[in-house]
């Protein structure tokens, strides 16, 4: 692999990997991405050099707090899922085409929206379900927990995107795989107590 397909190839893997985390939470990851464009550990595309001026980032900033705040409020967390459901696949692709630097074989616009508004999608609609999973089981009370964990999972799996790409893609993975896991698990443990229960 030359060195024009392998800087490609991590350049993708860090869009994915930047767009899953936008599926957890929009704001912090193009937070995190404008601050390190702003300390020039990663490099943005001419169009979007705007991510990291100080207007962005501060706007970013404001816009990344209100949401870890709104998302631990009970109704309103669904609100911003039902949202996020728009707002989430948007971010990811910017994010996943912000990050293109390097020649691609499609317009980076394109692969953007490929790569990042399908990973930002596909993590938000995981998050949604379980959010909404817990709301029944534990009538919301264990909501905000999980939105500490999203919003950890968030900043730090951002840190990690633009250090180590390759790395977090397989962590995304495993860790949707071990969602599903858990979940079937626990809707046989559900569907068990409700048949013990009918007898």
């Amino acid at each position: 692999m030359d060195g024009g397909s392998s800087s490609l190839v991590l350049q993708v893997a860090m869009g994915v990997a930047l767009a899953a985390c936008t599926g957890l939470r929009a704001f912090l990851p193009l937070l995190v991405v404008g601050v390190a464009g702003r300390l020039g550990l990663v490099g943005l595309g001419g169009s979007f050099q705007w991510l990291a001026s100080s207007p962005a980032l501060v706007v970013l900033g404001v816009a990344a707090v209100a949401e870890v705040l709104a998302d631990k409020i009970p109704i309103v967390d669904h609100l911003l899922d039902l949202i996020g459901g728009v707002v989430k696949p948007v971010a990811g692709s910017v994010l996943a085409t912000a990050v293109l630097t390097a020649e691609t074989p499609l317009p980076p616009v394109v692969l953007g929206v490929l790569a990042g508004g399908g990973s930002a999608g596909l993590v938000h609609l995981t998050k949604a379900k379980l959010r909404l999973f817990s709301s029944v089981t534990t009538a919301g009370i264990g909501n905000p927990f999980l939105s500490v964990g999203e919003d950890i999972a968030s900043l730090f799996g951002s840190v990690l995107a633009v250090v180590i790409p390759v790395v977090l893609i397989g962590v995304v993975v495993a860790t949707l795989v071990l969602f599903f896991v858990v979940r079937r698990r626990l809707h046989a443990r559900a569907a068990n107590l409700g048949d013990a229960n009918r007898r």
